[in-house]
């Protein structure tokens, strides 16, 4: 079956949650649940015969309801950091939680990963051979400390050709920062195939932004050459990440002038399976999972280095750095963005 639908558990106010699986006629299946719009599972062949499930997850609604990881989350109102935890508008300071540190991280601790979104359409085939489903969130005016409502639709499609996008549109009532991602964590070995750093990444990016010791940018954009940050060509996760205290937490400046373009290609050394990242927001965020320590599918403990996020948005602490893209939208102007993962693998 192309779509299915199953039940995944329940919140902690007894609504269902729902598992929906999308396939394709390769066999390429991509999972999503109602609770935070989360991507559950992406199962891809592998050419050998055999399909790999490549992002890390969780096998019910327990794990997604506790989901201090941010498995496969979709984030907003804003992903990333804001430096102190507040920032003007129209001559109007607004003031958020504090989660970490002295600054917002992710817009928590009220994050969209802990809610359940509704089913606005599908799940469904469509004549081309793809399927699809739409989730809506209705964030309240006021919602995290951001001015207005935000009307949020999220699709997730997956074509025959084993391409896996996910669209964005989100309207608002008042002028106020929005900028959404999946904080999705890839394993191209499997997911619980253990550390990421023998992966190949390649990013097509000549800046990233530097940041303080909180991940906090300084505002400058710096070229990559001679740095641990230059991935123009392809190299492993782990050659120099040493050099990196914690590991990549980066923002890398991407060129692709807000046009849906590839921008980075991620290979698993023992899999031989890639995916190629295009987008049309401005930044990527590397991120190689420092701190992380969770029991995700099938109780396998994932520890340091053992997932790699791609995440596409704007820069971290945009809104305090004018000569950034800036992140703010208003009514008759609503965010819209679109990321494709498209997945192949080595001729064995």
């Amino acid at each position: 079956m192309p779509v299915a639908t199953r039940p995944f558990g329940h919140c902690e106010d007894g609504r269902e949650v729902h598992l929906y699986e999308l396939q394709n006629s390769s066999g390429m299946r991509a999972c999503v649940t109602d609770l935070g719009a989360c991507l559950q599972a992406v199962v891809v062949p592998d050419g050998r015969g055999s399909f790999v499930d490549v992002t890390l997850g969780y096998d019910g609604a327990p794990g997604y309801l506790h989901n201090g990881a941010d498995f496969g989350a979709i984030v907003g109102r804003n992903a990333n950091r804001i430096a102190g935890a507040s920032f003007e508008l129209a001559g109007t300071t607004y003031h958020l939680a504090a989660n970490d540190g002295p600054n917002s991280l992710h817009s928590g601790p009220r994050f969209w990963f802990e809610r359940l979104w509704k089913l606005a359409d599908g799940p469904r085939q469509n004549g081309d051979g793809s399927c699809q489903l739409t989730l809506n969130l209705l964030s309240r005016p006021g919602d995290q400390g951001f001015p207005g409502a935000l009307d949020v639709f999220l699709t997730y499609r997956l074509f025959e050709d084993d391409r896996l996008e996910l669209s964005f549109e989100a309207t608002p009532s008042a002028t106020t920062i929005v900028n959404l991602t999946c904080h999705a964590y890839w394993n191209l070995n499997g997911h619980a195939a253990g550390s990421v750093l023998s992966h190949e990444l390649w990013l097509d990016c000549d800046r990233y932004t530097p940041s303080d010791a909180r991940l906090i940018p300084t505002g400058e954009l710096a070229d990559v050459t001679g740095t641990p940050y230059d991935f123009r060509s392809a190299k492993a996760l782990g050659r120099d990440i040493w050099l990196v205290p914690g590991g990549y937490d980066t923002n890398f400046v991407l060129k692709n002038d807000e046009r849906v373009e590839r921008v980075a290609r991620l290979t698993g050394d023992q899999s031989g399976i890639w995916m190629d990242v295009w987008t049309d927001a401005p930044g990527l965020q590397l991120y190689t999972a420092g701190g992380l320590d969770a029991l995700g599918k099938g109780g396998v403990h994932h520890g340091r280095f053992d997932g790699v996020a791609l995440e596409t948005q704007f820069f971290p602490d945009a809104i305090h750095h004018k000569n950034f893209p800036q992140p703010v939208y208003a009514p008759g102007h609503p965010f819209v963005s679109r990321t494709v993962f498209a997945f192949g693998h080595a001729e064995r």
